[in-house]
This record gives structure tokens, sequence and C-alpha cells, in this order.
């Protein structure tokens, strides 16, 4: 899985009391409203108040499918019945041999057949569906089955997914990586004022976007001819996005102590 780590976040500071807030719209006799004109904040109201930074910060991340399934189908038409199980039969055995010396799994590979009278012949029909975790060794499977066995058989074109949870593991990855940036932000703000930064007091996921493929130079490769391999991979990636709010506690730099 890859990362990309959105634009700068936007980054809003207040270092004023918190018990002083509401000081732009204080209400003077006679209903006006001054906004110049407040209560002066007591000592031990400024000592105790919350001081604190507001970060929103966004962040992007991407997936490649990490699943990949190819159908071989294999056939036969004959006379007789007997010659057309033996036809698939010697091309089945030899195909599923293949892939278990290649150390594919035998939960990864699933075969059905069918049986059927045409006309006056006999026809069978074997599929195998082989699911993949690694796309080089699928490529040179396949490559490796086209040819020594040629137009026998019928190899599909890679089918590309994503297992069950990876899209909510996405999702959830980007909003961390949204927090990260925003934290960070907060920390070299509260540096460059020479404060230090606190504990959050607020964290909300403001909003969250996926997506899935990249088309812009895609379309024209769909009008001329099949997609490439590598271009399969990139219209099946996904992607998510995610913007956080953050509210954090600003402390004062703690004096040194000297020793007596």
């Amino acid at each position: 899985m890859s990362l990309q780590q959105a634009s700068q976040s936007r980054v809003f500071v207040e270092l004023v009391p918190w018990a002083d807030r509401g000081r732009e719209n204080n209400v003077v006799s006679g209903g006006e409203s001054l906004p110049g004109l407040h209560r002066p904040v007591s000592s031990a109201q400024t000592q105790t108040a919350t001081r604190e930074v507001h970060v929103s910060g966004t962040a992007d991340v991407s997936a490649s499918p990490d699943r990949a399934q190819v159908a071989v189908l294999v056939s036969s038409t004959k006379e007789a019945a007997a010659e057309a199980k033996r036809s698939v039969c010697r091309r089945l055995d030899y195909i599923t041999q293949s892939l278990q010396q290649q150390g594919l799994q035998a939960e990864n590979v699933t075969v059905t057949k069918d049986f059927r009278r045409v006309e006056n012949a006999y026809h069978m029909e074997a599929e195998v569906c082989i699911t993949f975790t690694e796309f080089g060794k699928m490529q040179n499977i396949c490559n490796f089955l086209i040819e020594k066995l040629d137009s026998s058989v019928v190899i599909s074109q890679p089918q590309f997914y994503h297992t069950p949870g990876s899209v909510e593991n996405l999702r959830r990855k980007a909003c961390l990586v949204a927090v990260e940036n925003a934290w960070r932000k907060a920390q070299e703000v509260c540096n460059l004022v020479g404060q230090t930064l606190g504990k959050p007091l607020l964290i909300k996921e403001e909003e969250t976007k996926e997506w899935e493929g990249q088309i812009d130079d895609l379309q024209s490769s769909r009008l001329s001819s099949s997609l490439t391999v590598q271009q399969k991979i990139k219209s099946a990636t996904i992607y998510a996005a995610s913007k956080v709010f953050i509210t954090f506690e600003v402390k004062g730099k703690e004096k040194k102590r000297k020793n007596l």
C-alpha cells in the first residue's frame, strides 16, 4: 500500500485566554455593542484559562489491488464420450500439476467440469479459476501454459480486485495520516511561537472521500486496444481522502529551575 501525503494543512492559532473569548461583543448600557470594550481578566483567571491551537489537516492514500483471478478454459468435442473426457482430463491434469509445482495452494484453485451432448457428439468443458496474490507469478504461469498448450486452452484476461476489508483499512489509514499531519503542523506552530503543544481536546473527521482508478490516460487505450496489465492495476487502484479538525491544548514553556 502506498501513501500519498496531501498538501499542507491550514492552521489557525489562538493564544488568548479562553475566559476572554467573548470580549469582542460585550454589551453595554443602551444595548450597544462595543467591539473594543472588554472587562479585564484577573490574574487567577489568566493562569487557569485554557489556551488552544486549532488545526485542519488532510491526507490522500491509495491501495493497489491485492488479488487477481484468471480463468483457464479447456474443452473437447468428440464422437465418443470417453475420448472427449480423456482429451480434457489429460490437459487438466497437466495444468493442475504445473500450478502445484509453481507453489500455488489448493484453496486458490477451483476446477469446474461440464459434460453434455451436442448434436451427434459429446462435448466436455473444464474451467480452472486461479486466484493470485503475486502478479509477477501470474504472468509467468499464464505465459507458460500458453507456450506448452498453445491453442488447446483459452486463458482469460486477469481480473484485479481487493479483498474484503481492504477499503475499510484504507479509510482508517487516511484518517490516521490526516491526524498525524495535523499534529505535526500544530507542533511546528507551537515551537515557532515559543509554546508547548499539549493534549488534544477535540478530534473530528470532517470529510471523507473514496474513488477508484485514474482514467486520465485510459480512454484512448480502451478505444484502440485492450488494457495492459499495468493499466488494469491502475484502474483497479482505490483512493481515499480524509479531512480532520483538531483542537490542542497549548502550554507555556516550562522554565528550568536553577539548582541551588
